[in-house]
């Protein structure tokens, strides 16, 4: 039986702790009386993937079974998520493949002929055709991408969109048009964390720029996850879904550096040698070598629980077996939280990692991981560790490198950036076609990172970046420090001399209960 995680108060006895700095490690040695919260060990993977997701789509929750729901001469579309899940990405074969083979079987069995497969990429970038066959396997590739039946979904495609809804004064959402005119639409989900999945998946990853603004831009964002639900409700409404989810466990790391999820004094001697050995090859390895060797780590991910069916019942027991094996329970706020930042993010898959991505990755996806109350309370501090250098990927983050240039030094002001940028960083053409014909991100996207991350700068009264740029720091409206002991001289003006001290032991990750 896995072990949950747990929350640990350093003494004398504690082990230097693994912080992620970029894309390396360190060891910091933090205050006595410090509070370290561990993840959970992962839950028991499904012992036969293909008969787990067989079992699923035989017997699915709250729908027929899947080949009761296929006749001939009907338009089955497959949408699957994209390469930003999970981080980093998993070794081959894919678990997405194993779905979408199973379905195809059904498919063909059942006289399907039209069958058209989209991946659900909504504003992130288009996949180039390598990193597709990557996700659905060689078989499915080679049958369906010479015809032009496995797609990247564009948002920006207006030809191609149909607007859902509508009756009665309801409110209406565009989506992909292949999506819409489909009898059924399948929809392949890996979860990895309590957000995403059900009908909301069609929205934001198959709607067009408008849908997808309107639940992931800042008035969205700030509704509380109620603009959404409504998208998605008229999404469930108007389509048929049926949904395939399967949850994926918390083994990050590959083999060799599996100890890194361990808990230190745990390690054995083969561990330790084996980060001697690591820290040693990081501290005389240029930069280029160390991004190439981080980037080119796979994931060792499993799946421990597979379901299919009605997509609001199969989001439901998805979140329950998340909570299972994600949720910590912390007794109390803390005064100051410690994070630590990898360069591996959702959005830096085959990229670099650039300021903003570091940002969001500490202080939205890791920080605002938790089932209501953040870990550090209101008027706390947050220590973060990243290089933050300003290195910037033209190609995949070129409305990025602008907002970092031209936007951020003016403000970091979420509400003055919605009312004075968005609907620039939305309309420009040069923008939209880089999405559209190249492999960049929307130019909407840094912009919906910053009013995500916004949210802890609000919360906090001082963010302080250990061993980072500090040019980018400042850009960025924080603060820098050296070292541990200087961040925590540095919020001892907001938070006191003796504060409080918890840091977040992730990856894996960890949804914080605050009790």
């Amino acid at each position: 039986m896995a072990r949950p995680g747990f929350v640990l108060e350093t003494d004398d006895r504690t082990p230097p702790l693994v912080v992620p700095d970029g894309d390396g490690y360190r060891l910091e040695k933090l205050p006595l009386g410090s509070r370290v919260i561990y993840p959970t060990e992962s839950l028991p993977r499904v012992p036969d993937l293909r008969e787990a997701v067989d079992h699923a789509l035989d017997a699915p929750l709250g729908s027929d079974p899947l080949t009761a729901r296929l006749r001939p001469g009907m338009r089955l579309t497959i949408a699957f998520d994209d390469l930003s899940t999970p981080v980093p990405p998993m070794r081959r074969p894919d678990l997405r493949g194993t779905i979408i083979e199973a379905v195809l079987t059904r498919a063909a069995q059942a006289g399907v002929d039209d069958v058209a497969l989209v991946s659900a990429n909504g504003l992130n970038r288009h996949l180039t055709p390598v990193e597709l066959e990557r996700l659905v396997g060689e078989r499915v590739f080679r049958s369906f991408h010479p015809e032009g039946l496995l797609t990247n979904h564009d948002a920006e495609d207006t030809d191609h969109l149909t607007a859902l809804g509508g009756g009665d004064g309801d409110a209406t959402v565009r989506v992909n048009a292949r999506v819409a005119a489909s009898d059924l639409v399948v929809l392949v989900h890996l979860v990895t964390g309590p957000q995403g999945g059900g009908a909301a998946q069609v929205v934001t990853g198959l709607g067009s720029t408008a849908a997808i603004r309107s639940v992931a831009g800042l008035e969205g964002q700030r509704s509380g996850g109620a603009a959404e639900r409504a998208a998605a409700d008229v999404v469930a409404g108007s389509l048929e879904i049926f949904a395939v989810e399967a949850v994926l466990d918390q083994d990050v790391f590959p083999g060799s550096l599996a100890f890194l999820g361990k808990r230190e004094w745990e390690w054995s001697v083969r561990d330790r040698a084996t980060w001697l050995a690591l820290r040693q090859g990081f501290g005389s390895t240029p930069t280029w070598a160390r991004r190439r060797f981080a980037a080119g780590l796979e994931s060792a991910h499993h799946a421990t629980l597979v379901s299919a069916g009605d997509p609001a019942a199969v989001q439901q027991a998805s979140q329950a077996q998340i909570r299972a094996q994600q949720v910590v329970e912390v007794d109390g706020q803390t005064d100051v939280g410690v994070i630590g930042v990898s360069s591996r993010t959702p959005y830096s898959v085959n990229s670099l990692t650039n300021p903003v991505l570091a940002a969001w990755s500490g202080l939205a996806a890791a920080f605002g991981s938790h089932t209501g109350r953040p870990f550090v309370r209101e008027g706390g501090a947050l220590i973060l560790f990243h290089p933050l250098a300003p290195d910037f990927s033209p190609l995949h983050h070129p409305s990025s490198v602008d907002f970092f240039a031209d936007v951020l030094p003016r403000t970091t002001d979420p509400d003055q950036i919605r009312a004075e940028v968005e609907d620039g960083y939305a309309e420009e053409p040069w923008y939209r076609h880089l999405y559209r014909t190249s492999q960049a991100y929307h130019g909407l996207h840094p912009l919906h990172l910053w009013y995500e991350l916004s949210r802890a700068r609000a919360h906090c009264t001082d963010i302080v970046w250990v061993g980072a740029d500090r040019a980018s720091v400042e850009r960025l409206g924080f603060r820098a420090a050296s070292t541990l002991a200087d961040a925590l001289e540095i919020v001892a003006s907001s938070v006191g001399r003796s504060p409080s001290v918890s840091y977040l032991h992730a990856p894996p990750r960890i949804v914080t209960d605050v009790r």
